[in-house]
């Protein structure tokens, strides 16, 4: 009976040790002597145990993407080539070709544009979200569809307005586009400014304001004022306002985007 105790108390300071699991099929004693190793025999070469092999790991598979440029250069590259263009075709082409930014490598579709290029509006946003970059159009999620709605309050539509990014590729889970990459497209959403029929800029949403203007406002200082933007030898009237993404989460500032798209039909309106 002593020897059960003895076991059952050996066996509550291994539980109370954290050991909780059987690691063999058969128990082990392991306070039985261990044999110790017989001598080899007097002249016999000594036994040497043969080093484990080791499997050598499978080599990674080849990178077949282009390696990307430096920024100064990606950005020199970027305009440089859309300087070359001399249609929204011949734009469009290049951009979807252009390997100078990560961006493009981690997307599913170039987003270019949407509307109608004859159009004397022109909405440029920041980049495509996740709906966007899986159709390869702008504006088509919930913010797209708030943004819909604002334009048929002013008696526009897909037909009568021309929509695009300053980006045409999705940052990874949404993210707000860096520096780095503002600055190597922005080339490309100049010339199609430039290449566009458009009379009036609508830029939505800070990041676009603040890069197209060269400002370092944020939007609720730039929104609701009209602006000249030169558009190669165009002068154009552009208006920040408010994302629909951002009015989403600020329900609150739809009275302001409102009065802005009030701004935006009086001078449609003024133009004739």
């Amino acid at each position: 009976m002593s020897q059960d105790r003895e076991a059952l108390a050996a066996l509550a300071f291994q539980v109370e040790s954290g050991a909780d699991e059987a690691m063999d099929k058969e128990p082990v004693n392991r306070y039985r002597a261990v044999k110790e190793p017989e001598a080899p025999a007097l002249g016999a070469p000594p036994v040497v145990a043969e080093p484990a092999r080791r499997t050598p790991a499978p080599a990674p598979p080849p990178d077949h993407r282009p390696a990307l440029l430096a920024t100064g250069q990606a950005t020199d590259s970027a305009q440089s080539k859309a300087a070359s263009c001399m249609n929204l075709a011949e734009l469009r082409d290049l951009v979807t070709e252009f390997d100078g930014c990560a961006l493009r490598q981690t997307a599913t579709n170039t987003v270019f544009a949407d509307g109608n290029p004859e159009a004397r509006v022109m909405i440029v946003g920041e980049a495509p979200g996740r709906e966007e970059d899986l159709r390869g159009l702008p504006f088509v999620g919930e913010s797209g569809r708030l943004m819909d709605r604002m334009l048929a309050a002013i008696g526009l539509d897909r037909e009568t307005v021309y929509i695009s990014n300053i980006l045409p590729w999705r940052p990874p889970g949404n993210r707000k586009p860096t520096t780095q990459e503002i600055t190597i497209c922005l080339p490309f959403i100049e010339r199609h400014i430039e290449l566009s029929k458009a009379e009036i800029l609508v830029f939505a949403g800070g990041t676009a304001a603040s890069a197209l203007l060269r400002r370092s406002e944020g939007i609720t200082r730039l929104r609701g004022r009209w602006y000249k933007y030169q558009a190669g030898a165009r002068e154009l009237a552009a208006l920040p306002a408010f994302h629909p993404a951002y009015l989403l989460r600020q329900p609150g500032l739809k009275r302001e985007a409102w009065a802005d798209f009030l701004k935006l039909k009086e001078r449609l309106i003024s133009l004739g």
